[in-house]
């Protein structure tokens, strides 16, 4: 009973009341406020100062919560090991995705799955877009992540994911900067910089400058890091894939929706969830839904 108890007392501390740690425990409040005094009995201790309707923690109870944080996260990867060394059969998900994309979905899908079928061993792979396409055909992921750049093959399910649109972040010191949109010829004169690994650069260089429609020279970085670096120090600019609604607070780093010569058109990609047809499983149609959702 101790690890519930601990668990209903982390979800009061984070949820900041009882009310929303019981719908996250799916208890009663009386349950949860019940159970945390029978946990504060038991260890003689208060953990809770109570003050009407809200609550702080005593030093004993900031003591307890951290180290209980500890105690559960080990319980939960000791359950997840233990479980796994049972399942001999132990099912493998390898997932490749595309190295220009960088949003957070992914991660967020894949946490919520691990979550769900936690003896499911997952596999990351990262890639240029041949890399991955390749991989597939290969066999050597079971599921890709990237955007689309091949007409749809009947040999694939092909789950369109999201649409992206494409912003140019640059130095705010830049002149441009000050612009409200971008179109590809605005950028003519100024370095594009590229996040890609050393074999992938052509192909990445190609597709911007044929589909895209970047010209001028091409730079690449091996990290965000390096090319935001990069920009910083007035060296190029950078394209990024944002999905959804643009949120942007760097103050060195200025970002620009991207546009089409003369069209002004918005330049996008579409994301998309590629696996073989022969390949198909729950877990991996499991993964693609979860996807789906995140994105």
């Amino acid at each position: 009973m101790l690890l519930r108890q601990m668990e209903y007392l982390q979800a009061v501390i984070e949820n900041g009341n009882f009310y929303l740690a019981a719908e996250q425990c799916k208890v009663s409040q009386s349950a949860i406020s019940q159970q945390i005094k029978k946990l504060e009995d038991e260890l003689g201790v208060q953990l809770l100062e109570r003050h009407n309707r809200t609550f702080s923690l005593t030093p004993a109870g900031e003591h307890f919560y951290q180290k209980s944080l500890i105690i559960t996260g080990d319980l939960k990867q000791l359950v997840r090991e233990t479980k796994r060394i049972a399942d001999n059969n132990n099912a493998v998900l390898r997932i490749g995705y595309y190295k220009g994309y960088h949003g957070n979905e992914l991660s967020e899908a894949i946490a919520s799955f691990s979550e769900k079928y936690p003896t499911v061993n997952v596999k990351i792979i990262v890639g240029s877009h041949e890399e991955l396409y390749h991989a597939l055909e290969n066999d050597s992921v079971d599921l890709a992540i990237n955007d689309q750049r091949r007409a749809f093959s009947d040999a694939y399910h092909n789950e369109v994911l999201a649409e992206s649109r494409i912003y140019i972040e640059l130095s705010s010191k830049n002149p441009l900067s000050k612009l409200s949109t971008l179109e590809t010829r605005d950028l003519k004169n100024t370095p594009c910089i590229l996040v890609i690994n050393q074999t992938g650069q052509k192909e990445e260089q190609a597709y911007y400058e044929n589909i895209i429609g970047l010209q001028g020279d091409f730079l690449f970085a091996d990290t965000m890091q390096e090319a935001r670096l990069k920009i910083i120090t007035g060296q190029g600019y950078m394209p990024v894939d944002v999905i959804g609604e643009q949120v942007w607070f760097d103050t060195a780093v200025s970002r620009i929706p991207l546009v089409r010569n003369q069209s002004l058109s918005p330049v996008k990609k579409t994301y998309c969830a590629f696996w073989k047809k022969e390949n198909s499983g729950y877990y991996i149609e499991e993964l693609a839904r979860i996807l789906k959702d995140c994105f």
